[in-house]
């Protein structure tokens, strides 16, 4: 009976250390097939994020060129804007856009200077003759006309760039360079810049 007995207890017993054991060694094994998934998943961030950063830090291509420089040609300078620029035609924008377009621009801008730099010569004659009963205060109606006209041309050439040249990737503008007879004086120039198209194969 006692044999019995412990036969009894070994059988009932042995089964539950069997179902314990094997309890044990699945969740064994969701823990290291979860370490393992979550192992390669850092791994695979790992490499988008070096991949986003190699992506990041290469430089888009640069296509600018350096702009087009046309310098006043006229005889009268006032306040470093020449009465007129030189219509010569740039071998640059040769296959770019038509001699006769640039030369109508040029001549739409030849013709404001002409208008508004003729005003401004009479101002200043007439601000030289009172400058000693005035003080001084008899040429600010020339600076201020001189200001106007700089704002007219940018004006014009704002409106030249959206009806023709943008479509053309070029880009007209004033600015400010050095004299080539001094480097101290400065002098207004137009500017005709080359837009760099979007490359189509360099992702945004």
């Amino acid at each position: 009976s006692a044999s019995s007995g412990l036969c009894r207890c070994d059988c009932g017993v042995r089964p539950r250390a069997l179902t314990l054991s094997w309890s044990i060694d699945s969740k064994e094994c969701k823990m290291t097939s979860i370490r393992r998934g979550s192992s390669t998943s850092s791994n695979s961030s790992q490499e988008i994020r070096i991949l986003q950063s190699e992506d990041d830090e290469s430089p888009p291509p640069s296509t600018s060129q350096p702009a087009i420089v046309i310098r006043g040609v006229g005889q009268l300078t006032m306040f470093g804007l020449n009465s007129r620029f030189d219509t010569e035609f740039p071998s640059v924008l040769t296959g770019r856009v038509a001699p006769e377009e640039l030369a109508a621009t040029l001549g739409r801008v030849n013709a404001l200077l002409k208008r508004h730099i003729g005003n401004s010569a009479r101002w200043l004659l007439c601000g030289l003759l009172f400058c000693c009963c005035s003080f001084g205060c008899s040429l600010w109606p020339v600076v201020c006309l001189n200001r106007r006209t700089v704002t007219a041309v940018e004006k014009l050439l704002e409106a030249e760039n959206s009806a023709l040249y943008h479509k053309l990737f070029l880009h007209w503008r004033l600015a400010t360079r050095a004299s080539p007879s001094s480097h101290r004086l400065s002098e207004y120039v137009l500017l005709i810049e080359v837009i760099p198209k979007a490359p189509l194969l360099f992702p945004d």
